[in-house]
Parts: structure tokens; C-alpha cells; sequence
């Protein structure tokens, strides 16, 4: 990243260092504190165990003195949307964007449902600046599938992630392992939902680089071109993110450490490659608070990313007094980041 910023590159500055233009002062709990800008807002999904059984999945990483339960082991009750209503009035007039993720979200069709006319409602709409939802596709193409697109339309999504890790759909399905009889698996399956969000929103692919995955410039190349005939905008390779030593060794982690693909090489031959090489034109670095990437456009017109994250970075910020990040959990607390009980700003559950 370093030598690419000395070519001359534009750099794209998401994290706000020390700008004060970039910090908002606001009020939650009782205690006004900094937010960063941008800042994203998460309800994380867990109201069912995720369609995909990834090897590598952060989910399943556990903190070695985390204060409470993984998120993902937390079920919504019956009060988890009267609670996320409280958590957005406490969070009016802070500017923020909505970032879907954590399990698998539309694989609970009613809870995603809600979850849209919640978010979406008049009195929250004007403080989301951009909306945006990670998924895997699994539940977009099942029996209600259509009906959680229009409703994504609806909501004005800026653009979808959808995880796609091999161009191939038995080396995708050895590697993201969807439980059986989901149609997402199939090729076939997945090119009819791509079709189905095309004129909707935008889609950007996400390959998670790794062993038995992509892991060479011709197999980036082959998956580039195989995006290209798919119609996407946009194509990310991110790497397998970069864990500190506050994880505990369970097999995720270690799926995790040998599965990894370091990205600054495989980028450098990337560029390097003869045929690919010239194929791709460097446009852009953009600086995170926790992560880097390198935009560019391919010969195909697509625009590809290859981005890295470091969660050493990330919790280092996480511990600070400022906020970097909302995240409301299934339990009803909204925490400055991704562990219940940790860096709490608002327990929901009482009102």
C-alpha cells in the first residue's frame, strides 16, 4: 500500500484520524461521546444459525476474555424490535450508515422483512446516508426470495456484497459448505439471482482468497472473467483478515491462519502477471480505520478491489473512549463494536 501511495495514487481517507470535521459529538446513555465519520450501524442478524458453514468464518472466532456470549449464539425475542426502535431514537441526528450483516440475514425472511420497515421508516431514514447489505444469497432465492428483493429496493439499498468465493460451483460449495437443498449452491441458482438483482441495486462480489480457493493470478483472472459475464459492477478479493493473539486457538482460527492467502504478494503478482497484468488499470487506495484497499478497473470495464483488514487495528480502536462503530445486538445492547457486553453504550432491553 505504501509503494502504490508513493506512485502517486489518490488516496480515499475513510479513517478520521485526528479532523474534527470528522468526529460528531452526540448524546446516548446519558453520556455524549465522539463518533467517527463515517460510521456504520449494524443490527446483527442471528435469528438463525447461517445457511453456510464456512470454515473461516469470523462468527465463530472467540475472543479469549470476552465479557459475554458470541453474538451468533444470540437469539431476537419478542421484544428485540421495540428494543432496536429505542436503540435508533437514542441514535437520532447521528449521521451513519446501515451495514447488514453477521449471520446469514435473509435466511430468516420475516425478521429481514421487519428489520427493512423498521430501518427504512420516515423517522430514521434521514440520518442513513448509505445502506448496505452482506449475504450469501441463500434465502434471495428461495420461496420468498422475491419478495425480500422488492423490499430491498425499497429500501433504497446502495448495493449488495454477495459472497461468492470460486467461480466454480463445486470448489464454491467445498468451501462455503451450504446446508442441503438450498438452491443457492448451484451455478445455475446463483446466475438467476444475479439476473433477479440486476435493475434493482447494485452488486458487488466478494472472494475471500485462500487455499483451495483463489490463490494465483490465473485464478483471479479467471474469476474476473467469469464476473464479467455475470454483468456485476464490482469484483472484491479480500484477504482472510489479519487476527491478534486475543483469539483462542478453536478451529476456526486455525482454518482461518492456514487457509490465508497474504495479499500483498498475491497483489504484487497480480500486477506483475504478463496477462493480467496489463488488464488492470490502479485508480484509487483507500486508507480504513482498520483496513486498506487498492481500487482498480478491468479491461472487462469492471471495478475490482482487493482489500485488507487487521483486527488488531480494529480492536485497538474499538478500546478507545471515541466510537468507531454501532452494533446492536439480538440481546438488545448497542455496543461500539463486535462483542455483547463489550464497549456498551445502551442496554435496550430496559427502556
Amino acid at each position: 500500500a505504501a509503494l502504490l501511495a508513493a506512485q502517486g495514487l489518490p488516496l480515499l481517507q475513510r479513517a478520521p484520524g485526528e479532523r474534527a470535521e470528522r468526529w460528531h459529538t452526540h448524546e446516548v446513555g446519558g453520556i455524549r461521546r465522539q463518533f467517527a465519520q463515517p460510521l456504520t450501524f449494524t443490527p446483527y442478524a442471528s435469528s438463525r444459525p447461517c445457511s453456510a458453514r464456512c470454515h473461516f468464518c469470523s462468527e465463530n472466532l472467540r475472543r479469549s476474555h470476552a465479557p459475554g456470549p458470541a453474538a451468533s449464539l444470540l437469539r431476537p425475542d419478542a421484544d428485540y424490535f421495540t428494543g432496536l426502535r429505542r436503540a435508533l431514537l437514542a441514535l437520532h441526528g447521528l449521521p451513519r450508515s446501515y451495514s447488514l450483516s453477521g449471520l446469514e440475514a435473509s435466511d430468516d425472511p420475516d425478521w429481514l422483512l421487519q428489520l427493512l420497515q423498521l430501518l427504512g421508516a420516515p423517522e430514521f431514514r434521514a440520518d442513513a446516508l448509505e445502506r448496505v447489505l452482506y449475504s450469501n444469497g441463500a434465502g434471495l432465492i428461495g420461496a420468498r426470495g422475491e419478495a425480500l428483493l422488492d423490499a430491498l429496493q425499497g429500501f433504497r439499498l446502495s448495493w449488495l456484497e454477495l459472497s461468492r468465493h470460486h467461480f466454480d460451483a463445486d470448489a464454491n460449495q467445498a468451501i462455503m459448505r451450504f446446508r442441503d437443498g438450498l438452491a443457492i449452491r448451484t451455478a445455475a441458482a446463483f446466475r438467476q439471482l444475479v439476473d433477479s438483482c440486476r435493475g434493482r441495486f447494485p452488486l458487488r462480489l466478494v472472494c475471500l482468497l485462500q487455499q483451495g480457493g483463489i490463490a494465483t493470478p490465473g485464478e483471479v483472472a479467471r474469476y474476473l472473467d467469469w464476473a464479467a459475464t455475470l454483468g456485476v459492477e464490482t469484483v472484491i478479493f479480500r484477504e482472510l483478515s489479519r487476527l491478534d493473539e486475543g483469539y483462542r486457538d478453536n478451529a476456526t482460527r486455525r482454518s482461518i491462519d492456514n487457509r490465508r492467502i497474504a495479499m500483498e504478494p498475491l497483489l504484487a503478482a497480480c500486477l506483475a502477471d504478463a496477462d493480467l497484468g496489463p488488464t488492470l488499470q490502479a485508480q484509487a487506495l483507500t486508507d480504513g480505520y482498520y483496513f486498506w484497499n487498492l481500487q482498480l478497473r478491468h479491461a472487462s470495464g469492471l471495478r475490482v478491489i482487493f482489500e485488507c483488514s487487521d483486527y488488531r487495528a480494529m480492536h485497538a480502536r474499538h478500546a478507545e473512549p471515541r466510537v468507531y462503530k454501532l452494533v446492536y445486538f439480538a440481546d438488545g445492547q448497542l455496543c461500539a463494536g463486535w462483542q455483547p457486553g463489550d464497549n456498551l453504550l445502551l442496554d435496550c432491553r430496559h427502556g
